[in-house]
């Protein structure tokens, strides 16, 4: 049974919309949020926290992207006691992605509650790390249906003291073949509960399962308005998993941008991409949750001064982040939420200038890149990898621009003149092969070309 439906529109507009601080959120989690810098919260966000820490039952109809993590896993965080040997909340996620990155989430809104703990728990990877964290105890499980029910059946799952559960794109489970899995992991819950059902949609079945496995459930929907911004360009290129560096670096050659954000999925792949960039010579750094707040501020600075060009992040670190230096965005890891793709790319395009938004796309991520055109309303531009040929011919014209700059400074061509005159007279030699050789011997040198058939991509 659920309450007649609240509508509430998808945008920031209201000037009456509390503040995270108004929510009723506990302490240690509001210090988490504050420090994130969220703001002020999204409409879903504003109208579930406050019935959910009521200990309401929620079923949010509500567009993937428009904020309903921190809806569920804020209020959730706020009531959870840390440190129980089994776990008091489940969320179930259709995606090992999308599970991912709302792990990632409950972390950094945890990071002021040092006795709660969690585990991703999803297919495709070891069990090993999985049960080691189960037999430990943690607090919050998040998982696919699949793997949980693998847990379940192996023993090494108790939901017996299961306080919340959230059903996390419920419509996607069902899409997927979960129906029969998610019904027997709520069959194996307390019957004394509290459960959030998130859907984009309301299928019979999804009103089925509402009706049948929640309480008095409060019915809250949000009508997206998700968008993207006019002046930014949108492109995506098609990659394998293991190649996606090689191909960034083609593309980091022949782009022209001024400042950049590369967006990665986890903190850890923030300092990864981050060493493989320095140690192909592009000035970049690593931007994540575990970085100090004054350390945070001096990469910010450092971008906004272009002492910096390239920031790895991850969405959380890079909320609140404008720098209107900032040209490019690139998805290295293509966002499982639309509204994390809105966010990710508004950090270029600001003040009215044109940006430009550069997706990586797996072979098998296909389907997350038709949810979020589709979401968007707003196709992207398929874009080919540059060859070599293109990689080698913007080297040799930043090269001429650099001889075409230095051709104004007068004083010093006259003193190199002199230089080449001398050694001509000395030695022998043509002027064009000793101004080829000062090239050589010149900070940076003449562009070296990369050979074609010894490219390492493709």
């Amino acid at each position: 049974m659920t309450h007649p439906t609240t509508d509430v529109p998808d945008d920031d507009s209201n000037s009456t919309t509390p503040s995270f601080s108004e929510l009723g959120l506990s302490a240690p989690v509001l210090e988490a949020v504050t420090e994130i810098g969220y703001e002020t919260p999204s409409p879903i966000q504003a109208a579930t926290i406050p019935t959910l820490l009521e200990g309401r039952d929620v079923v949010g109809l509500a567009q993937t992207g428009t904020g309903k993590t921190a809806a569920f896993a804020l209020p959730v965080l706020s009531r959870i006691e840390g440190g129980a040997q089994k776990p008091q909340a489940l969320v179930l996620s259709p995606t090992r992605e999308l599970a991912l990155q709302v792990a990632e989430a409950f972390e950094s809104y945890a990071s002021k509650l040092p006795k709660v703990r969690m585990v991703p728990i999803y297919g495709g990877a070891a069990y090993g790390s999985q049960l080691n964290s189960l037999r430990r105890g943690v607090d919050v499980v998040v998982g696919t249906p699949g793997r949980i029910m693998d847990h379940l059946k192996r023993g090494s799952l108790d939901l017996s003291e299961i306080k919340f559960l959230v059903l996390d794109e419920a419509d996607e489970m069902l899409k997927m073949g979960f129906a029969e899995d998610v019904e027997t992991i709520l069959a194996d819950t307390p019957k004394e509960k509290q459960v959030a059902l998130f859907s984009a949609t309301m299928p019979p079945q999804i009103r089925r399962i509402s009706q049948q496995y929640l309480n008095d459930a409060a019915e809250i929907t949000v009508k997206s308005t998700t968008a993207t911004a006019k002046n930014i360009s949108q492109r995506y290129l098609v990659v394998p998993f293991h190649q996606k560096v090689d191909a960034l670096t083609r593309i980091l050659e022949v782009e022209e941008y001024d400042g950049l954000i590369i967006f990665v999925r986890t903190k850890s792949e923030t300092e990864q991409l981050a060493d493989k960039l320095r140690a192909r010579g592009l000035s970049a750094s690593a931007i994540n949750g575990d970085i100090a707040q004054n350390q945070r501020e001096r990469l910010v600075s450092d971008l906004k001064a272009g002492k910096l060009d390239i920031l790895i992040a991850t969405d959380v670190a890079a909320r609140g982040l404008d720098v209107e230096r900032i040209t490019h965005v690139v998805n290295f890891d293509i966002p499982t939420d639309p509204e994390s793709y809105v966010h990710r790319i508004g950090r270029t395009g600001r003040a009215g200038r044109t940006g430009a938004a550069i997706s990586f796309v797996t072979p098998r991520e296909r389907r997350l890149l038709n949810h979020i055109e589709r979401v968007t309303r707003q196709p992207m531009e398929q874009m080919r990898l540059p060859s070599v040929a293109d990689v080698n011919e913007t080297r040799l014209s930043r090269f001429d621009d650099a001889i075409t700059s230095a051709l104004d400074e007068t004083a010093r061509i006259e003193a190199f003149r002199d230089i080449i005159d001398h050694y001509v007279r000395h030695h022998d030699a043509q002027e064009s092969d000793v101004a080829a050789a000062l090239a050589v011997v010149a900070p940076g040198g003449a562009p070296r070309l990369r050979d074609p058939h010894k490219d390492p991509v493709y």
